[in-house]
């Protein structure tokens, strides 16, 4: 038997057309879809700052610095050369925000020129409360004349760990090893 030889098609086809239509359909219909279904949010930021190190303050410097240490079971509100200023035990419901405005609305008073607050957590503090009691330190709701607005209390707030939340991790772990 005898093989015919192998032709290779050389022969010049016309390019295929890409049909785009149904891409074009399919764009005509998805881009407004996508836009109308949009969320527009409104996102905004807060700038924090971590605590400086120890080793970085400095002892000549004693102006009022307001520490606002969040635990499971109380706020406590301090002057961190000066102490507890007050303690706000938490109730059944949860800790008391409106206190905890009271309280900041009369350090503000009494220091007017302040800006900054650090805000020290303990251990497993929630994230809910951890805005609740930033909210309450940035700003409060004032009733005035029937009007109600709200004024800066704090905005420069520092973020940190409560003093002796982490050795209590800590011990509790090693508790659990031995």
């Amino acid at each position: 038997m005898r093989r015919r030889p192998h032709r290779r098609s050389t022969g010049r086809h016309p390019p295929a057309e890409v049909n785009i239509t149904a891409f074009m359909n399919l764009m005509v219909i998805l881009v407004p879809f996508l836009l109308v279904t949009a969320v527009f949010s409104r996102i905004t930021i807060l700038e924090l700052d971590l605590p400086g190190a120890a080793g970085n303050a400095q002892p000549e410097s004693r102006r009022f610095e307001l520490e606002i240490i969040v635990r499971d079971k109380a706020i406590e509100v301090r002057d961190r050369h000066g102490g507890t200023i007050r303690r706000i035990d938490a109730t059944a419901s949860g800790h008391d925000y409106a206190q905890l405005s009271q309280v900041l609305q009369q350090i503000k008073a009494r220091f007017p020129e302040t800006l900054d607050a650090t805000l020290l957590l303990e251990a497993g503090i929630s994230y809910d409360t951890l805005v609740q009691v930033m909210d309450c330190v940035r700003v409060a709701r004032i009733v005035q004349a029937g009007s109600v607005y709200n004024a800066e209390l704090f905005p420069g707030i520092s973020i940190g760990d409560a003093p002796g939340g982490c050795m209590q991790v800590a011990n509790n772990h090693a508790g659990h090893a031995q």
